[in-house]
Formats: structure tokens, C-alpha cells, sequence
């Protein structure tokens, strides 16, 4: 494999996200989450696994912003939690909150490390959930745009590079579709209102910031999105077909809106009055409101024309509401796995790479996210983990030969910096470059880790200016 080189501009980071690192769920007059609630229901995660104290990040956050600096990283993304910042979601700010963000914020600058912060990844502060609904009720609008507002105005100063919200599809169908995970709702309706307010939510927000914060703070927003490829199975016009309509439900139900002001043609076609619709003013508001394009990638998986056998729909796949899309997905048999169950596809990440810069007007992208969980051990006290190690390289392969064919692609977030809690998975799945003894809490550097950090240095890098 040829030797990897990126442009010099090329920004190389990590990603976490609160509950899943933090810990400290009841410390400093942090309130709870849905999720602190949804661990407490039996069965619902693995083992009965919590982030009741998770990495414990919350009190070992210098060491890991070190840990980040001795590596190289240009960038860090991670996320708030808004119940510790607001414990009830409203009203009174908890200062102790403000302040561990406030003095990660200063860790990681101290570091020559850029904050990139995500305001929402999934952990809904409980209150919201019992008073409004949650995401599911409408006043979730103005309660997300007033936190957003709060975090602007406190770390606006400092911090130049803002994603609304995490993974809108996964909050949307695996949260109120499917059940897996917190609030634990299932319908097959609820997932296109949720979709439609966490759009709303995410609009609301970047006007706030454009029209009262960027002018003099000079940082940029956006969303991240997730979303694995959808290859067709065969050549024929119907599995073509699947695998664009495939796309379009999975990313185009939440990119659609934010570069061309209105959902996918085939999802008003297929869902009717079912799919919410915007309002004139709405549409205005959401075109164009990212300043780049954030993208969690995996996987990948074939694509193909379903004529009307809806069994046997594996919900892993990430295939949503499959008899709104009539398509059935699979994978090659012969593609080597993660211990999650997921294809390892490289040349799929640089498809999807294309795909959204033909459909969307080639707009800067960051991949937000990119990973896998293998079942990593410690040997004489090192974790040797060379499958992440070739993943990590195949997938950033394909990465450079997409900036080659054009893809205006400008920065790599790997996920995760550390093992954590993985959601409904507990801490069964390990997807971090550093291993950490979830009874000792030590980390330490993965082989993937020290390949990271070498790249990094190998690649010459200059700070790309403020936009």
C-alpha cells in the first residue's frame, strides 16, 4: 500500500462523547439523563452495564488531553452533556458544569489541540423527556436553540468549530423506531417527527449562532450525520435503484434538507402524509445551514430491490423502517468482520465520499467518525491491535484517493480515543486506539494508537486559517 499524505491544511483528531466517557452521572449538580434512566431498565443494556462512572473522564480529564497531545492530535471532538450544564434542560445553569467544560476547553488549547464540540449526542436531559415529550414534542426547538445559546455565549471565545447534533438517524430510529436505545420508544411513525424537529432544532440553532455569535466569535457549525454505503447488489436498474433510495432514507432524510431545503423526492413519495413537511420559512432556514459536512462512516453493505418479503430485516444493519424503502441489504461473505458484526469496506468509505459531494455541491467534509471494535487484551502490559491498525490505514487509503478524484475531504476523526461505553453494548465492545482496565480505569496506548500518532507526524501540517 502506497505511503499515506494528506494536504497540509488536513485537520487529524479523536472523538468521544460524554455519557460515554465522563462518568460522574450524579456529581456537581449534573441532573440526569435519559440515558442514566434507561441503563436502570432491566435487559436494556448489556449485563446491566451503566456510565454511572464510565472512563471517569470527569476527573481524569488532564490526563487524557495529555495522553492526546503526546500523540499529536490537531483536534479533538467531544460532546456536552446539557443536563450538567442545565440539570433540568432549562432555567438555571449549574456553574460547576460550565466550569469542567470551560477548563477541558482551556486543557486542549493549552495542547495545541482545537476543541470541536458536539452539543448533543443523545443524552436528552430526563426532565425534557417527562415535561415535553422529549424530541417528540415541539418545544424541543427552543429548548435545544436556548442550551446552544448558553454554550455559545460561555465557550464561544474559545471554541471555533460547533456540531449541533450527533447522528440524527440514530436518535430518530434506534431511540423512537426501534427501541434499542434511550428513550426506549417504539413506532414506526415516531422516527420521521423526531427527524423533522431534531432538523428544526439543528436550523434554530446555526441561525442563532450566524446571526448573534459567529460575527465575532468567527468559528463555523454544523451537523454530523452517520451513514454506512449502500452498494447495489446486482447491475440491474432495480438494485441501482435500492441502493440510491437506501442512501437517500438513511443520509439524504437528514442532508437533504440542510443543502436543498426539503426531504428526498422518494421519501414524500413512499411515506405521504406520514413524513412531516416544512414550512416555506422552514425550508429557507434549514437550506444552507451547515458550514461543512460531518460524517459518521462504518460499514458498508449491498443493496438490493425488495419485492415484498420484509423478514428477516436485521435491525444491526442500519436499515431503517425497511417496508417504507422496499430494499434488502446483505453483506459479501467474504468480507472480514469487526467484532461488531460490521464489514470492513474501505473502498466503500471513498464511494460514500462521492456520493455526497456529487449530490451535495462537493461542501467541505470531516469525517466525525470512523472505527472498530475488535476484542482487544493486554499482553506484558501492550495492546497489540493490528486489525484497527489495518483498518485504520485502508479506510484512510481510500480517503486520500477521494481527495485525489476531487472530494474537497479535510479533516479524519478517529473513533474512539478510548474504549468506552458502548450504549446498549455496554462495555462488551471496545472501539478505542487506547485500552482502558474498567476496574483499574488505566489506560493504555493501543498499537493502533502509536500508528495514529505516527502518521500524524509523518504528514506536514500547517494550521488552515479561520474562515
Amino acid at each position: 500500500m502506497s505511503e499515506l499524505k494528506f494536504p497540509t491544511d488536513f485537520l487529524w483528531g479523536t472523538a468521544t462523547s460524554a455519557y460515554q466517557i465522563e462518568g460522574a452521572w450524579a456529581t456537581d449538580g449534573k441532573g440526569p439523563s435519559i440515558w442514566d434512566v434507561f441503563c436502570q431498565i432491566p435487559g436494556k443494556v448489556n449485563e446491566g452495564d451503566t456510565g454511572n462512572i464510565a472512563c471517569d473522564h470527569y476527573h481524569r480529564m488532564k490526563e487524557d488531553i495529555a495522553l492526546m497531545a503526546d500523540m499529536g492530535l490537531k483536534a479533538y471532538r467531544f460532546s456536552i452533556s446539557w443536563s450538567r450544564v442545565l440539570p433540568t434542560g432549562q432555567g438555571e445553569v449549574n456553574e460547576a458544569g460550565i466550569q469542567f467544560y470551560s477548563d477541558l476547553i482551556d486543557e486542549c488549547i493549552k495542547h495545541d489541540i482545537e476543541p470541536w464540540i458536539t452539543l448533543y449526542h443523545w443524552d436528552l436531559p430526563l426532565a425534557i423527556q417527562f415535561e415535553y415529550n422529549g424530541w417528540k414534542g415541539p418545544e424541543i426547538v427552543q429548548l435545544f436553540n436556548d442550551y446552544a445559546e448558553l454554550c455559545f455565549e460561555r465557550f464561544g471565545d474559545r471554541v471555533k468549530n460547533w456540531i449541533t447534533i450527533n447522528e440524527s438517524w440514530v436518535i430518530a430510529m434506534l431511540g423512537h423506531g426501534q427501541g434499542l436505545f434511550a428513550p426506549a420508544i417504539t413506532s414506526n411513525d415516531d422516527p420521521y417527527t423526531v427527524g423533522h424537529h431534531i432538523l428544526l432544532a439543528h436550523a434554530e440553532a446555526v441561525q442563532s449562532y450566524r446571526k448573534k455569535y459567529q460575527p465575532s466569535q468567527g468559528g463555523q457549525i454544523g451537523i454530523a450525520n452517520n451513514c454506512d454505503w449502500r452498494e447495489p447488489l446486482t447491475d440491474t436498474e432495480a438494485d441501482r435503484a435500492a441502493a440510491e433510495r437506501a442512501l437517500e432514507f438513511f443520509l439524504g432524510w437528514f442532508a437533504d434538507p440542510v443543502y436543498m431545503g426539503d426531504y428526498p423526492q422518494c421519501m414524500k413519495d413512499r411515506l405521504g402524509d406520514r413524513l412531516p413537511t416544512f414550512s416555506p420559512e422552514e425550508k429557507k432556514k434549514l437550506k444552507g445551514s451547515s458550514d461543512f459536512f460531518g460524517l459518521n462512516h462504518y460499514t458498508t453493505m449491498y443493496a438490493a430491490e425488495n419485492y415484498g418479503d420484509m423478514t428477516n430485516q436485521n435491525v444491526y444493519g442500519n436499515g431503517g423502517i425497511a417496508e417504507d424503502q422496499h430494499v434488502t441489504l446483505s453483506v459479501d461473505p467474504s468480507w472480514e468482520k469487526t467484532s461488531m458484526g460490521w464489514a470492513i469496506v474501505p473502498w466503500g468509505c471513498r464511494k460514500l465520499l462521492q456520493w455526497i459531494a456529487d449530490r451535495y455541491d462537493n461542501p467541505p467534509i470531516y469525517i466525525t467518525e470512523n472505527g472498530c471494535a475488535f476484542d482487544d487484551v493486554v499482553t506484558d502490559g501492550k495492546v497489540h491491535d493490528p486489525q484497527r491498525v489495518d483498518f485504520m490505514r485502508g479506510y484512510l487509503s481510500e480517503c486520500q484517493k477521494a481527495i485525489e478524484s476531487g472530494v474537497n475531504f479535510k479533516g479524519y476523526f478517529a473513533w474512539s480515543f478510548m474504549d468506552n461505553f458502548e450504549w446498549a453494548l455496554g462495555y462488551s465492545k471496545r472501539f478505542g486506539i487506547h485500552y482502558v482496565d474498567f476496574e483499574t480505569l488505566e489506560r493504555i496506548p493501543k498499537d493502533s494508537a502509536k500508528f495514529y500518532k505516527s502518521l500524524i507526524s509523518k504528514q506536514k501540517w500547517v494550521k488552515a486559517s479561520a474562515t
